[in-house]
């Protein structure tokens, strides 16, 4: 299981719709903020296996970790164009990176919003969340990719990530992702 989390208003559920494939997004689409739990199924990038994706929404940080039962992958959202937004980002980051259930996971930084944001504003981002600090202090594997629900930068990173080869074997994953990876590594091998 793969849970998309981080706070309120950081562009999950655009980024996840985005992901699943199923939306045609313009400038004109809006997305309700999320007060419960949604289910996306991503599908790898040659169509055959998929990956269910539990997107929790910001609201519900305080209950959480009831959901961290059986989780491989986090994708943590954090809005890069908001400055003021990154600090409480941070904060959450960290209870999630203590939490004993999540000690074995990988987890995916991913900076979102970044078609509203400027180019240094990603340097900036890791700075306010003491990334480099982070990275040498925490036991998870942290791969931070930048993205947008609404251009779709970063969305194939994403779907990549989600199915690597290597993350899914790291922890342990059974079933169709796994064989998913295993295909993609026989096929890029082949190549």
């Amino acid at each position: 299981m793969c849970l998309c989390i981080g706070p309120a208003k950081s562009g999950k559920t655009l980024l996840m719709k985005k992901l699943q494939g199923d939306c045609d997004i313009d400038d004109a689409y809006q997305t309700v903020p999320t007060n419960g739990v949604n289910l996306y199924t991503i599908r790898s990038k040659d169509g055959h296996f998929d990956m269910v994706v539990r997107e929790i929404g910001g609201s519900m940080a305080p209950i959480w970790k009831h959901y961290f039962d059986r989780v491989r992958k986090v994708i943590y959202v954090v809005d890069a164009s908001n400055l003021c937004q990154i600090s409480a980002a941070g904060v959450l980051l960290y209870s999630l990176l203590v939490e004993p259930k999540l000690q074995h996971v990988k987890i995916c930084l991913t900076l979102g919003k970044m078609d509203l944001s400027y180019r240094q504003m990603r340097n900036e981002a890791l700075l306010m969340l003491h990334f480099a600090r982070l990275k040498r202090e925490v036991s998870q594997n942290i791969t931070v990719i930048e993205a947008s629900g609404m251009e779709g930068q970063g969305i194939e990173q994403l779907r990549n990530w989600l199915f690597n080869p290597e993350t899914l074997r790291a922890v342990g994953s059974t079933g169709n992702a796994a064989a998913a990876a295993a295909a993609a590594n026989a096929t890029i091998s082949s190549k």
